[in-house]
């Protein structure tokens, strides 16, 4: 298989052929769990009936238009995201990436208007990860993914240890334009911001003359149990960047910007897919049913279900179980590679992935059954119990 198409993912050995709800088979009818959800894409899982309806019905009216007009789907799209949010404006892409690229040129403008040539820098935060292009890589706060062969990087651009309050004392400056953070970082290992340290970073920024933008790429459209994450830490920022779940695995991002971030102009950024009508009318149906307070509730009450399960067992293998939502991540010892539990797990059926060095991370579709949480951690289980 990876004659065929480069495996730049490490991907197993499996081909899946369907889905239904937060089950997956592969080609040869093996059943699955699925406590991954595309990494945290199919928000409403697989095969779920609104969105297909959705979907089959727009595919047979307009599937791509061009930015050089509005579709009707499009409008309705950006009403109901902007209403739910509290943004004022907003920018569609395709991706996580695309969506944090936008938010930084837009950070870079709104600091060229805001103190001239000077004011470029963004402050990211150690253990973050904003994207795989090369400006996005170098906003990672993370060593590893800063590979020598794709060097040079873009400048403009410092990192802050996380939760240190002492570190805020000089964080900021007349230089900065940004800063950008993650109030959960997910590929460093679901790591929860401490919210009075997220909102002491937000209030020194500003005072720098500094905007405030939360990447929600993984935290947002529900994920966390509150549509954004940083709903609920008061940050209440200028910039949000928005994917994976947004249209329930239709590719599509968006930056949202309100106040003194609304800096966009024509031409300024520009995509050739963005916000086409397929994934809009996809979003529609996300937003309808993520944004519902019932629907949310049930996310914490399904994250709290597995959390709790996880730290009942009392597994030696397990040194912590964090998270919020349905964004969950277990500290393995490190005796065990978290890459080995993977493997074993999909061998026994149990789709899961990992975060970091040492964490094992689910994320689940956010209408998970609590039938399949029970099949699900049943697998999790054993699997540990073997080491």
């Amino acid at each position: 298989m990876d004659k065929k198409i480069v495996n730049n993912y490490g991907s197993f050995e499996v081909v899946m052929a369907k889905g239904k709800g937060s089950t997956l088979w592969d080609v040869n009818g093996k059943k699955y769990i699925d406590f991954v959800s595309g990494i945290g894409v199919n928000c409403l899982g697989h095969n779920c009936k609104p969105l297909v309806k959705a979907l089959s019905r727009q595919a047979a009216r307009q599937i791509h238009i061009s930015n050089y007009y509005f579709s009707d789907v499009g409008l309705d799209f950006a009403d109901n995201l902007l209403r739910i949010t509290g943004f004022e404006r907003g920018y569609f892409g395709n991706s996580g990436a695309e969506a944090n690229e936008a938010a930084i040129k837009l950070a870079r403008k709104y600091g060229q208007v805001n103190g001239g040539a000077k004011r470029k820098t963004i402050v990211t935060l150690e253990g973050s990860f904003h994207g795989r292009t090369l400006a996005t890589l170098t906003a990672t706060g993370q060593d590893k993914f800063h590979l020598e062969c794709f060097a040079p990087y873009p400048d403009g651009f410092k990192t802050l240890k996380p939760n240190d309050f002492d570190a805020l004392k000089d964080a900021f400056d007349d230089t900065t334009a940004a800063l950008f953070l993650e109030c959960i970082q997910g590929e460093g290992g679901v790591n929860l911001l401490n919210p009075e340290w997220a909102k002491a970073a937000a209030d020194a920024a500003r005072a720098a003359g500094a905007i405030v933008m939360v990447d929600e790429v993984q935290t947002g459209v529900g994920r966390t149990g509150s549509f954004l994450a940083s709903e609920a830490y008061g940050i209440e920022p200028e910039v949000v960047t928005l994917a994976k779940g947004i249209a329930g695995g239709v590719p599509m991002g968006a930056c949202l910007f309100r106040g003194k971030a609304n800096v966009f102009e024509a031409g300024d950024h520009q995509s050739t897919f963005a916000g086409n009508p397929l994934a809009c009318a996809a979003g529609l149906v996300v937003l309808d049913l993520v944004s519902d307070p019932a629907f949310l509730d049930r996310v914490n009450y399904a994250g709290d279900t597995i959390r709790g399960a996880v730290s009942s067992w009392n597994n030696p293998l397990v040194k912590n179980v964090r998270g919020k939502g349905l964004m969950i991540g277990i500290q393995i010892d490190t005796k065990v590679n978290p890459l080995d539990i993977k493997k074993k797990c999909l061998e026994n059926g149990l789709c899961v992935t990992s975060a970091g060095s040492d964490v094992v991370r689910f994320l689940p579709p956010l209408n998970i059954s609590d039938k399949e949480i029970a099949e699900g951690l049943e697998i999790f289980k054993k699997v540990l119990e073997a080491f």
